[in-house]
C-alpha cells in the first residue's frame, strides 16, 4: 500500500475537508480525491460519505482512520529514534503563534535557533489564541505559542514569561501626561480593540470582569485585527487601546505613542501548548529546550 495515499486520507479524514487537506498537503484538491479514490479502489469500499458539500467518514473510514493514527505516530518515533541513536537533528517543524507573538518575538528566538540547528526547517502559522489552540488540537501543528490561557485540560501548557499590558495614547491625548490609570477610567473614552477571539482581547475582558466592570460599558469605535492597525489608530487620536509593552519598543522610542501602566497592573502569560501524548521528535525536543532557556534569559526583552 503506498504511503502517500494513506497519508492524504488520514489528512483529509482527520480535517472532514478535501480542501483543507489539499492546503495543508500543498497539493491540487483533485490530486487529493484521486489519492482517496485510489484507497478506496484498494479497500473496494468507500471511506466516505459525501452529503450537501459535507463529508464524514464511513465505518471503514474509522478504522482505516484509527490505524493510520498508529501508524504515523510510530513512524515518528522510530524516525525520532533513530535520529536521536545518531545525533541528527533536522527535520520539519509546524509552529502556530498568535499575531502578538510571532510579529514580535518570534523572531529572535527562531533566528537563533536556526543558527545552531540550520537543518532544522521551521514553517509558522499565524492565528489568534483560539486557532492556535485548535490547530495544536487537531494535530495541524507541532507547537503552539499562545498569549491567553489556555482550557483545554488534554494539551501541555508550559509558561514562558509574563507580559505587562499598558494604555497606549496619542501624545496629544488628554491622558498622556498621566503615570498610572485605573481600570474604570478605561470606561470614560472611545476605545480600540482587537477582534473576536484574540487573546489580547480575551485577557483585557477578564481583567475588567475581575474589576466588577462589564465590557459592554467600553466605548468601542473600532475593532481592528492587529497591533499595527491598532497603534496607527491611536496614533492619529481616534481612540486609546490597550496593547503588550512588547509590541510598542519602536513607538515609545519615536515618541509617536505613550504607554500607561493600569492599576491594578495587567499581565498575561505567554505559553506553549502541545499535545500531551503525541511522541516528539527530537528537533521539537530541542526547540521546546532552546525556547524554555530563552524565556529565562530574555524576561523583560523580546524572545
Amino acid at each position: 500500500m503506498a504511503d502517500r495515499r494513506l497519508q492524504v486520507f488520514h489528512t483529509v479524514a482527520r480535517l472532514l475537508s478535501f480542501t483543507k487537506a489539499a492546503d495543508a498537503l500543498h497539493m491540487t484538491q483533485p490530486a487529493v480525491t484521486f489519492q482517496v479514490r485510489q484507497l478506496e479502489e484498494y479497500f473496494n469500499t468507500r471511506l466516505f460519505d459525501r452529503t450537501h458539500n459535507r463529508i464524514s467518514l464511513t465505518e471503514a473510514g474509522q478504522r482505516v482512520y484509527g490505524f493510520a493514527d498508529q501508524i504515523f505516530r510510530l513512524y515518528d518515533e522510530m524516525e525520532g529514534s533513530v535520529r536521536e541513536l545518531t545525533g541528527d537533528i533536522s527535520g520539519v517543524l509546524m509552529i502556530g503563534a498568535s499575531m502578538t507573538v510571532a510579529e514580535y518575538m518570534l523572531p529572535a528566538l527562531l533566528g537563533d535557533f536556526k543558527k545552531q540547528y540550520p537543518e532544522v526547517n521551521i514553517r509558522l502559522k499565524v492565528s489568534n489564541t483560539d486557532g492556535i489552540v485548535s490547530m495544536v488540537e487537531d494535530n495541524e501543528i507541532d507547537l503552539g505559542v499562545v498569549e491567553a490561557p489556555v482550557t483545554n485540560k488534554n494539551l501541555a501548557v508550559e509558561l514562558c514569561r509574563a507580559d505587562q499590558l499598558v494604555v497606549v495614547v496619542s501624545p496629544e491625548h488628554e491622558l498622556a501626561s498621566r503615570d498610572q490609570l485605573e481600570v474604570s477610567e478605561l470606561l470614560n473614552h472611545p476605545y480600540i480593540c482587537r477582534e473576536e477571539g484574540s487573546g489580547t482581547r480575551e485577557v483585557i475582558h477578564e481583567y475588567l470582569r475581575s474589576a466588577g466592570l462589564s465590557t459592554s460599558e467600553l466605548n468601542t469605535v473600532m475593532e481592528l485585527g492587529s497591533p499595527e492597525a491598532i497603534k496607527g489608530a491611536v496614533e492619529a487620536n481616534m481612540g486609546i487601546s490597550v496593547l503588550s509593552r512588547t509590541t510598542l519598543s519602536k513607538e515609545l522610542r519615536l515618541g509617536t505613542l505613550t504607554a500607561i501602566p493600569l492599576d491594578p497592573l495587567l499581565e498575561r502569560p505567554y505559553s506553549f501548548v502541545h499535545q500531551k501524548q503525541k511522541f516528539r521528535v527530537r528537533a521539537m525536543e530541542e526547540l521546546l529546550n532552546f525556547a524554555r532557556y530563552y524565556c529565562s534569559t530574555h524576561q523583560s526583552d523580546d524572545l
